[in-house]
């Protein structure tokens, strides 16, 4: 039995069993980062010590109660925008490199309480701001299916690290598409949930209404467990929502108990199941390998029961240009407080005020930081606003209007998550516009605050392509039930 496979159902089994202790999972995790991260560069800080704490304290629980919390002991991997108190928490950016974080984010007080092992911090593109995590101040992580192309971005160090068995399961963040691409690119499992349904109390602010933390696992199930621990509203986050919605895992109107399936022990059939595919997201700019394995995967539910309906979702092709100019006008609002004087690194040659703000800024930002806050400033400036600013939020509306009226005939949508494979390293990097477009498929959901899964459901060559299904507000559960039939039931495209 290898540690380093398992899932975290299997894992609180063998804990249950006492085939192995948490402590002997955290080293056999600890050594995997050691042998692989020099190569792939998943993890910017390795909390050895915190890791092998968390693990003393979880073998403690386990021997002192038979009923001891799921995730206990269970390895996990946090993105360098999320807070740990007394961890180094840098963003990726030199601005933040020696900052170390006075208090825990809520998810990871949620984390602690179950008594969760740490492994160490993440990389990502700088600021969350870059589909490749090449943008990050200290070097690009690579993708672990092929080490000369990159992992997606801006989570792409978290998705690296499941993918590379690095850690059981990852947090990462998602603000146009942070979780479900680089998911996508690395072959793994990746939920954004719905606007509000996690707490972003501890997430270092990128896009405020767009940010979403979420999970990243091997399998659904393992999303889900992470999910369902982390969710929830939270007094310290006015944004967060207790859902309404009683998701349950075994009642929904378009399952059905089924006998025949030999391959799955599930006991589900889909039946009713209306799935929504939208025309705007199978035309020109799509790889057609990619389309092909989408394609076959979609047919694949049409055979185990499901109804696919083509509906149309006229305001895609605006989404794009309204996200980049709504996602800098927050970040130019957010990264203000980067100013050389409060905390993180300040120019210390300057002669005054407006030299620390300006060289402070200027060495410490990285380039996209600074393309997105000069966007982002200039969108917001007096005599632009209403031209650009304004008129985004217009069509963020109408994009929202779209997938309301979508809902209302179908029960998902489903479609790529990247118009692209992962592409090689340096590829895009001088273009800008290039890397914009591949968010292409994932942007308009978080202008409208959607839950979303990012499902492998087959390869192109060696190189993973991910499934995107998305739900309506806070029916989390439905969408990682369907994507759990998929994983049960399904096959791999080839």
């Amino acid at each position: 039995m290898k540690l380093i496979n398992l899932t975290i159902r299997q894992i609180n089994e063998g804990l249950k069993k006492r085939e192995f202790s948490a402590v002997e999972l955290c080293k056999a995790y600890l050594e995997e980062i050691k042998q692989k991260n020099k190569k792939i560069f998943a993890f910017l800080d390795i909390t050895e010590d915190l890791a092998l704490g968390g693990a003393k304290e979880a073998d403690s629980l386990v021997k002192a109660d038979k009923n001891f919390p799921l995730l206990a002991g269970i390895p996990s991997a946090i993105k360098d925008i999320i807070l740990i108190e007394g961890v180094k928490c840098t963003a990726a950016s030199k601005i933040l490199e020696n900052f170390v974080a006075p208090y825990d984010a809520t998810v990871i007080k949620k984390l602690k309480e179950q008594k969760a092992v740490f492994l160490g911090k993440t990389n990502l593109d700088e600021f969350a701001m870059g589909s490749s995590t090449e943008n990050s101040a200290f070097g690009p992580t690579r993708n672990p299916n092929d080490l000369d192309r990159v992992p997606g971005g801006s989570s792409g160090g978290s998705a690296a690290a499941v993918s590379a068995d690095m850690t059981v399961y990852a947090l990462g963040s998602d603000t146009g598409g942070s979780v479900r691409q680089p998911a996508s690119f690395c072959g793994v499992v990746g939920l954004k949930p719905t606007y509000g349904a996690v707490s972003r109390y501890g997430l270092i602010a990128f896009a405020s209404s767009l940010d979403q933390i979420g999970v990243i696992a091997k399998t659904v199930d393992d999303c889900r467990i992470v999910f369902d621990t982390i969710k929830g509203k939270d007094p310290l986050d006015s944004t967060s929502i207790e859902s309404k919605i009683q998701n349950s895992k075994t009642e929904f109107p378009f399952m059905e108990t089924r006998g025949k399936m030999k391959k799955s022990s599930s006991p589900f059939e889909i039946r009713n199941l209306k799935i929504g595919i939208p025309k705007e997201y199978f035309t020109k700019g799509l790889d057609p390998e990619i389309e092909k394995v989408i394609k076959a995967a979609i047919k694949k539910y049409e055979e185990m029961g499901a109804k696919i309906k083509e509906i149309s979702l006229p305001h895609t092709e605006y989404a794009l240009p309204a996200y980049y100019l709504i996602n800098p006008s927050e970040a130019s609002a957010n990264l203000s407080r980067y100013d050389g004087i409060k905390y993180g690194f300040s120019e210390k040659s300057a002669k005054n005020l407006m030299e620390v703000y300006l060289k402070t800024k200027g060495k410490g930002f990285g380039p996209e930081v600074r393309r997105r806050i000069m966007l982002g400033t200039c969108a917001l400036s007096q005599g632009f606003y209403e031209a650009y600013y304004l008129r985004a939020q217009k069509i963020r509306t109408q994009v929202r209007n779209d997938f309301e009226k979508a809902f209302e005939k179908v029960d998902v949508i489903m479609g790529p998550v990247s118009p692209v494979l992962p592409f090689k390293i340096g590829e895009k990097i001088d273009d800008p516009l290039s890397m914009y477009l591949v968010d292409v498929y994932t942007v308009s959901i978080n202008l409208v605050g959607l839950p979303a899964l990012s499902l492998p459901v087959g390869k192109v060559g060696k190189l993973p392509v991910g499934l995107q299904i998305i739900g309506k507000p806070f029916e989390e559960e439905k969408i990682l039930n369907i994507g759990e039939y998929f994983e049960k039931n399904g096959e791999f495209v080839r």
